[in-house]
């Protein structure tokens, strides 16, 4: 009989989640039907694209672990690490999708679509609860959806560790970023960290956000802030660790960063900074992979960091006054440290890791840019003028839309992807070895060798990657003249 009663509260509970989701719903109804109208027609395409040979073998072609309900594999699944990377709900994911449609790629492609059109629906609800503008909250929305820079996690079936973290990272701060919140919001806090842990580790950095969050805009003290946090980074900190003896094995991507020291890592993460900052304005020349300049630059190294130690003395300076600005801010650097190599990655800088840090990048600069206007705004040109800031938006996002469906056809497969990386950062040795294997799959063995000896003759290779370009040539070799004496 005692149980009844909880049996209601359980009920009651889930009726007034229920009754609360369809009220803003009819509110938004229109919004997010045309969040999710233009994110699938301008990403339809991809349904037909294939599997790229890089990382998607990894996870799924070659995957034992997700071709069975085995229940050993459903326990590797849950304390393995794959490809370098712990990832278990990921990982779970590509488990129910390989029951769906097996290695048909389409589907998968299709999951990421949709994960990215939730995404853009979650950015707008986020925003606009934190705004209170459905205009500029649909415009952000819409600019994180269509800007070219999205196009490599969603059309790299690979990133979906990105996509889905990024789901529970913006449900939890739905969640957290508010100025008062209740146990309940922090229970389901906790609950969306905990899955965003599972798909991805990127995501520790939200209880700092919250902190940020807390002392900026909520003002309150930064002990008590931090106290409440002590749960959600444990949890992280216990992720940290696991990530961190996931990634001991480094093969592939770019090393000639790792074993440097912090100091020289945050004189280039200066540089790699700004390049984000044009990249997001102008997304120009994007590529799978970049080759960032390390050396012979000390002078933009030093106007970089002195730029941004000018930047960040500002941003103290006005906390108090611009409080939302400076906390957009913080939350794009706090989005951004799990990849600026503090703890060895194989990239310096990649597309997908703008994916979720953009949406607090531009909304910092649309609410710097609406101070501007407001200060130099004249009356007499108010009304002349108040549709400017809305075709400005329309404008920029077309404008972004257009580079998306330009750059998606680079990633349909292998082919496409690697000769266009060929031409964009051709001194890179994985570039060509993955040009070379991808020649090698097509049966064009001799032009595959003549990419790894070029590779060989000018990207100057690290030990591991000569000893690798070295064993694929006698492999080759030797293949062929079994081939021949057949």
């Amino acid at each position: 009989m005692s149980s009844l009663p909880e049996q209601d509260q359980q009920l009651s509970f889930w009726k007034r989640v229920w009754t609360q989701f369809r009220a803003w719903l009819q509110l938004n109804l229109w919004p997010v039907l045309g969040l999710v109208a233009v994110t699938f027609l301008v990403y339809a395409p991809v349904v037909n694209f294939g599997f790229l040979n890089w990382d998607d073998t990894w996870y799924i072609v070659q995957n034992d672990l997700i071709k069975s309900w085995n229940p050993v594999n459903l326990y590797k699944i849950a304390t393995e690490p794959v490809a370098r990377n712990f990832a278990p709900l990921t990982i779970g994911t590509f488990l129910v999708e390989h029951t769906l449609w097996g290695l048909w790629p389409g589907g998968y492609h299709l999951t990421n679509v949709l994960l990215h059109a939730v995404n853009a629906v979650l950015v707008y609800s986020l925003v606009e609860r934190i705004s209170k503008n459905q205009l500029a909250a649909w415009g952000l929305a819409a600019l994180f959806a269509l800007h070219p820079l999205q196009v490599e996690t969603v059309a790299w079936i690979s990133s979906r560790k990105t996509l889905l973290s990024t789901t529970f990272m913006l449900a939890g701060l739905i969640c957290w970023l508010r100025v008062e919140r209740t146990s309940r919001h922090e229970g389901w806090g906790i609950i969306w960290l905990l899955l965003g842990l599972l798909s991805k580790a990127s995501v520790v950095v939200v209880p700092p956000i919250v902190v940020a969050w807390d002392v900026l805009i909520g003002k309150k003290k930064f002990a008590d802030s931090a106290a409440k946090q002590i749960i959600p980074m444990f949890f992280c900190v216990m992720l940290i660790f696991i990530t961190m003896s996931a990634q001991t094995t480094i093969v592939g991507g770019v090393r000639s960063h790792i074993g440097a020291s912090k100091l020289w890592i945050f004189a280039i993460d200066c540089t790699v900074l700004w390049r984000y900052v044009g990249m997001m304005f102008v997304p120009n020349d994007l590529c799978v992979l970049y080759d960032p300049e390390t050396s012979g630059i000390a002078g933009w190294i030093a106007l970089s960091v002195v730029s941004w130690i000018g930047l960040a003395g500002l941003a103290w300076k006005f906390h108090k006054r611009y409080s939302m600005t400076v906390f957009c801010f913080v939350s794009w650097i706090l989005l951004l440290i799990p990849v600026l190599n503090l703890f060895p990655i194989t990239t310096l800088m990649n597309d997908r890791y703008l994916y979720l840090p953009m949406v607090p990048f531009f909304c910092g600069v649309l609410l710097g840019a609406k101070e501007i206007w407001k200060s130099f705004q004249l009356p007499q040109l108010s009304k002349r003028f108040a549709m400017a800031p809305l075709l400005s938006c329309v404008a920029i996002v077309s404008v972004y839309c257009w580079g998306t469906l330009t750059y998606l056809p680079v990633w349909s497969q292998p082919l496409t992807l690697w000769h266009y990386a060929k031409s964009e950062t051709p001194t890179l040795t994985v570039v060509q070895i993955q040009w070379a294997l991808t020649l090698q799959d097509l049966g064009e063995t001799d032009d595959a060798r003549e990419a790894l000896k070029y590779a060989l003759a000018h990207c100057n290779p690290d030990e591991l990657d000569q000893k690798r370009i070295q064993r694929m040539l006698d492999e080759w070799d030797h293949g062929t003249q079994g081939d021949e004496e057949t």
